[in-house]
């Protein structure tokens, strides 16, 4: 039980305000309707409030979730949405229970970035046709959606609706650098409200909300739907657990001492989807915005993030008149600075400058985001990374040929030296002996000519796979065909088992070729080339 139940009550009020506005706008965007936003925002919040890994975390509708759910509902409805957040909210549950938070936090940082920035981009130009007063033009694609809507405006200017949109962004954006506890968001749209309200302007508003929440129903599933919801569900339970567990680390980083439990985390994300269907919700995710605005406002228990949803739950009974009044054009004005926030142009900044690698990975993820859907932005942008760091481990791969004169048992002239070092070569591999590294390994170690023995040492190999394993027979098999005898020595216990699976080192151990040591194989070889009569007896 929180100690400080004052600063937690106060931090939920806060939080309220803000989470408010962007309830609204974020329920309306995703086309299910404001009452929808309101939903999630308290059954949602209060679930993932108590069963959640984090006590700083604040859950609801968010933006990401938003450009996810517009192409859904475009394409199976309001009931093809309540059924995708069912079924993400039991993936997420499952994931919880395998315990796969902890996977999660090896997503790399520009790929996050590279995504934070095409969401922005996508929730801006979600918001053109209602900033720009005219009605949402059907499409999934949102750059076509934009268009067609300014196309629209064109015909039939509605400046009222730019200019409350343009306004409430302003007094958001700069307000905030000057007073940044101050909730600007909500104090526009109120003042926008009243203005529209008192000058009786020409602009849409929200409409007629039920006063309360409806009661719980699984009236919209259909069971017949559910194999082509599969997918989207996926998309969405993907994304509704890198979410949350992004804004639940950015949580325990503004905190002093707090720290997260992803797998808790994933269960309670998954339980707050699995019940705010049966409201009307949408799916929901740890949002990062709010969950920072309750830190900075004093938190420090779940008590926080559970009054906030207490506070919209009596916003729902009480007031919903009001919030029918308030104009689309002012929702649109905050998600539009919303998005702006989202981008922290520092830190893009910092990462375009680190690597050239990292800098084409947020590129690439960001403009993904924008074309495709946010699941096929996160797998390529992870695809790329995974790619460019596999090719950085593949350059530290090397293959050094090393003197044998410190591995050569027993005491020898330097003309004795000499000649075996005509005859023998020794090659030190160092690093992983895999599929990135294994064709420049097997070029190298073909160029090798002008002996009679090479030995091969592999004390250092870190890792083999069932790649580095055949091209390591290959070269073996190359060798063996120009007539040169290979050894191997230092051969860890981990390595044998893909060597011998795929045959590579049975015919060498069956030979005798194989040893634990590098003065063994030299000595070996030592024998071997006394017999060929190329060198004189060990004495």
């Amino acid at each position: 039980m929180t100690r400080r139940p004052r600063r937690d009550l106060l931090a939920g009020l806060t939080v309220a305000i803000v989470a408010l506005p962007l309830a609204l706008g974020f329920g309306i965007s995703s086309g299910m309707g404001a009452e929808a936003g309101l939903a999630t925002a308290v059954v949602a919040g209060a679930l993932a409030a108590v069963f959640g890994g984090s006590g700083l975390q604040v859950s609801g509708p968010t933006g990401a979730m938003t450009v996810v759910l517009v192409p859904i509902m475009a394409q199976h409805g309001a009931s093809g949405v309540l059924t995708v957040g069912v079924l993400a909210g039991v993936l997420l549950i499952a994931l919880a229970l395998a315990r796969a938070g902890k996977y999660m936090a090896l997503v790399p940082a520009p790929v996050v970035e590279g995504f934070t920035i095409g969401i922005a981009c996508v929730i801006a130009l979600q918001q053109v046709p209602a900033a720009l007063g005219v009605p949402t033009p059907e499409g999934e694609k949102v750059v076509v959606v934009a268009w067609t809507a300014v196309l629209d405006f064109a015909a039939r200017p509605q400046w009222w609706a730019v200019g409350i949109a343009l306004a409430v962004a302003a007094i958001m954006l700069l307000g905030a650098r000057r007073w940044p506890t101050v909730p600007f968001s909500l104090l526009a749209v109120v003042a926008a409200t009243v203005a529209v309200a008192l000058a009786d302007l020409p602009v849409a508003r929200i409409g007629e909300l039920p006063a309360g929440l409806p009661a719980p129903s699984l009236g919209f599933l259909d069971p017949a739907a559910l194999t082509s919801l599969i997918a989207p569900a996926v998309a969405v339970a993907a994304l509704a657990g890198l979410e949350s567990l992004l804004s639940a680390a950015v949580a325990d980083g503004m905190s002093v001492n707090h720290k997260h439990d992803p797998d808790r985390e994933l269960f309670g994300q998954g339980l707050a989807n699995l019940a705010a269907p049966l409201f009307g919700g949408v799916p929901a995710t740890g949002a990062i915005a709010r969950t920072a605005v309750n830190v900075r406002s004093g938190a420090s228990s779940r008590l926080a993030s559970l009054a906030h949803a207490g506070i919209l739950a009596v916003i729902v009974y009480s007031a919903a008149g009001l919030v029918a009044k308030i104009p689309l054009a002012a929702l649109a004005g905050v998600l539009l600075a919303t998005a702006v926030r989202m981008v922290e142009v520092g830190s893009v900044r910092a990462m375009v400058r680190s690597t050239r690698g990292d800098a084409a990975v947020l590129v690439l993820t960001a403009i993904a985001t924008l074309v495709l859907d946010l699941v096929q932005a996160v797998v390529l942008g992870l695809l790329v990374a995974g790619a460019l760091a596999l090719r950085a481990i593949a350059r530290h791969v090397r293959l050094d040929a090393m003197p044998i004169h410190d591995d050569l048992p027993g005491d020898h002239t330097d003309q004795e030296l000499a000649l075996l070092s005509e005859h023998i070569v020794a090659y030190r591999l160092d690093g992983p002996l895999f599929f990135a590294a294994a064709h420049r390994f097997l070029l190298e170690l073909s160029e090798v000519a002008h002996v009679s023995v090479v030995i091969l040492r592999m004390s250092r190999v870190t890792t083999i796979d069932a790649s580095g394993a055949l091209v390591l027979g290959d070269a073996v098999a190359r060798l063996r065909h120009r007539g040169i005898t290979v050894y191997v020595s230092g051969l860890k216990d981990g390595h044998h088992k893909p060597l011998r699976a795929l045959g590579v080192i049975q015919r060498l151990a069956d030979e005798g070729r194989v040893f634990a040591t590098t003065p063994e194989a030299i000595a070996a070889a030592r024998d071997h080339l006394h017999r060929e009569g190329l060198v004189p007896a060990a004495r």
